[in-house]
């Protein structure tokens, strides 16, 4: 029998043995969370939500309505994952082909947000920071900062830690119109970053 401190599990929700979520985690109605998964503190995974079997979902997420992270998908720390957005974890599915043990890796890092809708191809990373716009298909690597969109998705700019979109201003610089925290392109690894290094 599971035994979770300050956590809310709607009545409606199911929550299979060998399930650790931390607390102040929120469930709502009609969610299934499957055995071996591990989901952090803070979060609020929303109505109709499926997670598992092994998965580990890290601290402050947001797990909107309707949305399925199945076995291959890690989630780090704040990350918005929006209304109906998919994951896939195999990349040639035949419904008469079990494909169980050629899962691919799909890792959402620290803080990237994912918009309503969208499909995220398996075998991909989700750098940190950064913000795919709703109705997305993501069949690469997004970058740090990097902001996506479309079908397929492709680099429509770059954006803040807080999801503001980079201005290149008339001194030549990157920056954020609302906190005035300056950014730099890194040539090297073709990305950019915060002047702090954050």
């Amino acid at each position: 029998m599971n035994d979770f401190k300050n956590v809310f599990i709607h009545d409606s929700s199911y929550i299979d043995e060998e399930v650790s979520i931390g607390e102040g985690t929120k469930i709502w109605h009609f969610s299934h969370i499957l055995s071996n998964s591990k989901i952090g503190n803070n979060c609020s995974l929303g109505q109709n939500v499926v997670v598992g079997p092994n998965v580990n979902i890290g601290n402050n997420v947001k797990i909107q309505n309707n949305v399925s992270v199945y076995d291959g998908v890690a989630i780090e720390d704040d990350v918005f994952c929006g209304p109906s957005c998919v994951f896939t974890n195999v990349i040639n599915p035949r419904s008469f082909i079990e494909r169980k043990k050629e899962f691919k890796l799909t890792k959402v890092c620290k803080g990237a947000s994912i918009g309503a809708n969208s499909t995220i191809i398996c075998g991909i990373i989700i750098n940190k920071y950064s913000f795919i716009g709703a109705g997305s298909v993501v069949t690469k690597n997004v970058k740090k900062f990097e902001k996506i969109y479309g079908n397929p998705a492709v680099h429509k700019g770059w954006v803040t830690i807080e999801g503001n979109s980079i201005i290149f201003n008339e001194n030549k610089e990157y920056i954020c119109p609302k906190t005035n925290k300056k950014y730099f392109f890194d040539k090297k690894n073709n990305e950019i970053k915060l002047e702090k290094h954050e």
